[in-house]
């Protein structure tokens, strides 16, 4: 039996092993044992859980159907370009292999169910734009009376029908759960060409970024403008603490939501700005966006358009978002 096989049998009979266990009973180097582990997650035959100190190995989560499952060309590039799922142990999996995990948990047949992701993918995309970029502009003219918005764009919808929360949907939702400073910078990554094509296409020479409302050790937001790394000047918001919290997410009216973000979002600029490009995260009913566009316009600091940007948005009318 190779030094491999015998560590694969030791996971499967124990269920779940740290790494010293590992060397202890394969009687191999520390070295040698974590080039093994490495190749074994590499290939699915094992797989690891948790975060240093505490980490552990067990029997791989992979069902080893993919090379018995035929998607379409068409299919399976859209399946890898856009899906992703992260499992109730917290591991990412795109594409075809997170497509194939979702459909066991959920019992379904793959092949038929790619087909109506592709079909629901569809429906959704007839609302980009030739930039990728979703016009938003309606829903929010819609909503309020009053509109000082000149333009409303998301990245990507927050979810969609049976599926559930979108790629950029699950990396917004996590990333600001959990923290991870790695995952914000993939999210990063992802739209950064959106935000700039925004700046080219609409001549934006200020940005702002809704700061956030629920305290956090490591700050969405703050994170995301460090990663974006804009070359235009910066129009500083500021929310204004009150004696208690009250977060734009827990408020189901869309009153409140006008009134809260009226009340505590406030606009510390000189001006002498032409065209402004407001970035939040997600956008439920748009009162946040919406405010700030007001105040800005009011304090009379641009001269040009106000434009806002959502890496997520809803699909259709008011929203809650709560999660986020």
């Amino acid at each position: 039996m190779t030094t491999k096989e015998k560590i694969i049998k030791y996971i499967e009979k124990r269920g779940s092993v740290s790494a010293k266990e590992i060397i202890d009973y394969v009687e191999i180097s520390k070295q040698a044992t974590f080039l093994h582990l490495k190749g074994l997650i590499e290939r699915g035959l094992i797989s690891k859980v948790g975060t240093p100190p505490n980490v552990f190995y067990i029997p791989s989560q992979k069902k080893d159907i993919k090379n018995h499952i035929n998607f379409s060309g068409d299919v399976e590039k859209i399946i890898n370009d856009n899906f992703l799922f992260i499992t109730s142990m917290g591991e990412a999996k795109e594409g075809i292999d997170g497509f194939i995990s979702w459909c066991n948990r959920n019992n379904l047949n793959p092949i038929k169910t790619s087909m109506e992701y592709k079909k629901t993918l569809e429906k959704y995309n007839k609302y980009r734009l030739k930039s990728g970029l979703i016009d938003g502009t309606d829903k929010i003219k819609t909503s309020f009376k009053e509109v000082y918005l000149d333009r409303v764009f998301y990245v990507d919808f927050y979810a969609i029908e049976r599926f559930g929360k979108t790629k950029l949907g699950q990396l917004l939702l996590y990333s600001k759960q959990s923290q991870d400073k790695k995952m914000i910078k993939n999210l990063s990554l992802i739209i950064k060409d959106k935000i700039d094509f925004l700046i080219k296409e609409y001549e934006i020479d200020a940005v702002c970024f809704i700061p956030p409302t629920v305290k956090r050790e490591v700050q969405f937001m703050k994170e995301l403008e460090k990663n974006l790394k804009l070359s235009i000047k910066k129009i500083n918001v500021i929310k204004i603490k009150s004696d208690i919290v009250v977060p734009q997410k827990t408020l189901n009216k869309i009153e409140d939501r006008i009134e809260n973000a009226e009340k505590t979002f406030y606009i510390n600029d000189n001006g002498g700005h032409r065209n402004v490009l407001i970035i939040d995260d997600a956008v439920g009913s748009g009162a946040t966006l919406n405010v700030v566009g007001e105040k800005i316009k009011k304090a009379n600091i641009n001269k040009g358009k106000i434009i806002g940007l959502a890496i997520t948005g809803s699909y259709k009318g008011f929203d809650v978002i709560s999660e986020v």
